[in-house]
């Protein structure tokens, strides 16, 4: 009888690197991260290794603290090349006197963590595919470590962040989210002080669900009320019911625990990420905006019902089809209605004249978000008397 060949299931080099992180991952103590990270460069042949992350205004990125990591000062996101890896989503690499500089995306279902970055002699494409294979669960390994650390919030706080702050910065999903047919992308302004701005997502199946709020006020008191808002939303919308029915139930829930006088100006969406078909109430929010082709199609306005708390009419739901590629901007008030040092409305046609000129770089969703609110703010003067949350929608078709 012949005997039975059995597979090689002798450990190669490559998954003797990647089993070290694996291995090491589940009792790895935060602040340990880094030491495990320079390890494994080390056995490949690389040299200066760099964790950065973006910080919470996402200007910069920050080296993360660690024993055998390397430091450095913060580097600016749009005058880097650690920052077009990270605007990019794409490994950077970079000729040098000693080598070759590498720079890796830090990517957790394609929302971008940071850079790591490492000094090697030569890169070849075993070496690419190792390190952008390391670079994921380096990534993975940040963003389970965070839950239960300090360390990562302290490495991207570039400024006292206000209690408010720290409220709704703990109550937001990742900022953006890139999958094949969907990619969401969103950002806040001011970072370190926004009040009652938020927003929330969710894919479930092959429905895209997302909810983008603005609550009366400034401080704690929005805060707070942002905080039922959206606890309500994601209630709602895990319990299945429609979105006439969300609107109900975060009406009951805001108007129970706030009373009569305070409201919550919100929109809510459904996509079908397989058709492009979305749905939407409004709730006296401002209307969202059409991108096509790289250039604003038109406002999608809609019939609106009562803020949510003032016990408004059951909402119209509206519906358009979305073709592949097309993109849908939804932001609170405060973006629009900012007043420059001379006393003029920013206004929607400046929001629309910022969009068109960032739309024909071409660039990912995630970029081109985070380009038109630093564009905005500079517009402003780089001041902002109120909370401007955006968040863009993308069907990939």
């Amino acid at each position: 009888m012949t005997a039975v060949q059995r597979t090689d299931r002798s450990e190669s080099f490559g998954e003797a690197l990647l089993g070290k992180i694996l291995d090491s991952a589940h009792e790895l103590p935060p602040h340990l991260i880094g030491p495990l990270v320079a390890d494994v460069v080390e056995r490949l042949g690389g040299r200066r290794p760099q964790v950065l992350l973006q910080d919470y205004g996402q200007l910069l990125l920050v080296p993360l603290p660690g024993e055998c990591l390397a430091g450095g000062e913060p580097q600016v996101i749009d005058d880097s090349e650690a920052g077009r890896c990270f605007l990019d989503a794409v490994p950077v690499e970079v000729p040098q006197e000693d080598g070759v500089r590498i720079h890796l995306p830090l990517l957790d279902g394609g929302d971008q963590v940071g850079v790591m970055a490492v000094t090697l002699d030569s890169i070849d494409a075993h070496d690419r595919r190792l390190l952008l294979r390391i670079s994921g669960l380096v990534a993975d390994l940040l963003v389970t470590k965070q839950g239960y650390s300090d360390l990562f919030f302290d490495v991207r706080r570039g400024e006292a962040m206000s209690v408010a702050a720290e409220i709704q910065w703990s109550l937001l999903p990742p900022l953006a989210m890139i999958m094949p047919r969907v990619a969401v992308a969103g950002i806040l302004e001011p970072a370190y002080d926004v009040g009652g701005d938020s927003f929330d997502y969710a894919l479930n199946h092959d429905v895209l669900h997302v909810a983008m709020i603005d609550a009366m006020g400034h401080g704690l008191d929005a805060a707070t009320m942002a905080t039922v808002a959206i606890g309500a939303y994601r209630h709602a919308r895990r319990a299945g019911i429609g979105l006439s029915e969300i609107y109900a139930f975060m009406d009951r829930a805001v108007a129970r625990q706030f009373g009569p006088e305070h409201f919550v100006t919100a929109q809510m969406m459904q996509l079908e990420t397989t058709t492009g078909r979305v749905q939407w109430v409004n709730a006296g929010h401002p209307p969202p905006i059409l991108v096509r082709d790289h250039r604003v199609a038109r406002r999608l306005a809609a019939p609106t019902t009562l803020p949510v708390g003032l016990g408004g009419s059951e909402p119209r739901i509206s519906e358009l089809g979305l073709v592949p590629g097309d993109r849908v901007l939804c932001f609170t008030d405060g973006v629009v209605e900012e007043h420059r040092s001379g006393g003029e409305e920013f206004g929607e046609d400046q929001l629309i004249d910022c969009v068109n000129h960032l739309e024909r770089t071409g660039r990912g969703i995630r970029a081109v978000t985070r380009s038109l609110s630093h564009t905005l703010k500079q517009a402003r003067g780089g001041q902002t008397s109120d909370d401007a949350t955006l968040l863009m929608v993308e069907w990939r078709g």
